[in-house]
């Protein structure tokens, strides 16, 4: 397999406003690879929704080095690395993070327009896959008149206008009931066998983490074990 992400001696702390610096991750080093479907497990605290923040470029290491298709982030400047992530990744949140205000398409619309896609060409994509996951019927709907199931499905469909080349996905099921959850989890796992997007998801559950074809367990910011578990 082709390497698609690679972390090496990543260190993360945070000390503003804080009598002493907290360490969240400590020298990490993490290999991902393309078309992957890994699943981050760990205690609160542990680290991994840090690291998933890092991994998408949401935020930056205090030291470490991480890469993306062999270009190391660091020597990116801001506008690139937002360029990359928001023609790259795509994300999925447990709040699902729609816009109260805003229609299901304008929704879905938005990565584009962040990445200054036409209107119209962002409609067109935002329709074409909304259709293709059988949403179409609710475009025009705001998320308040959707179930929590329908909303996470929209926030897939959200991450998909981009056409990404991974998913992460931070606790996606953890405000849904169990058949929801299952169904959300059939998605991801299609899309990940289906498509070849790689999926980096972070979950408490292990029968949500059991859908991955690896399972990689923090604890005190670092990597506790590594395991293909062959779903």
């Amino acid at each position: 397999m082709n390497s698609l992400i690679s972390v090496a001696e990543l260190h993360k702390e945070y000390s503003e406003n804080l009598p002493e610096p907290v360490k969240v991750l400590r020298n990490l080093t993490l290999e991902i690879f393309r078309g992957e479907f890994v699943s981050l497990m760990g205690p609160s605290g542990s680290g991994k929704s840090t690291l998933l923040n890092l991994l998408g470029l949401l935020d930056s290491p205090t030291s470490g080095t991480i890469s993306f298709e062999e270009r190391k982030i660091s020597k990116l400047s801001s506008l690139e690395k937002a360029r990359l992530r928001n023609s790259s990744f795509g994300f999925i949140f447990q709040g699902f993070n729609l816009l109260k205000k805003h229609s299901v398409l304008e929704n879905v619309m938005l990565p584009l327009l962040y990445s200054k896609v036409q209107r119209g060409e962002a409609a067109n994509a935002a329709k074409k896959v909304l259709k293709s996951t059988g949403l179409e019927f609710l475009s025009n709907r705001l998320p308040s008149q959707l179930s929590g199931g329908q909303q996470q499905r929209v926030a897939i469909c959200r991450a998909l206008v981009v056409q990404p080349k991974v998913i992460l996905a931070d606790e996606p099921t953890g405000n849904l009931d169990s058949t929801t959850a299952r169904q959300i989890m059939s998605i991801l796992k299609e899309l990940n066998k289906k498509n070849g997007i790689t999926i980096i998801l972070v979950t408490h559950e292990k029968e949500v983490a059991a859908y991955g074809s690896r399972l990689i367990q923090m604890k005190d910011g670092v990597i506790h074990t590594d395991e293909t578990i062959g779903a």
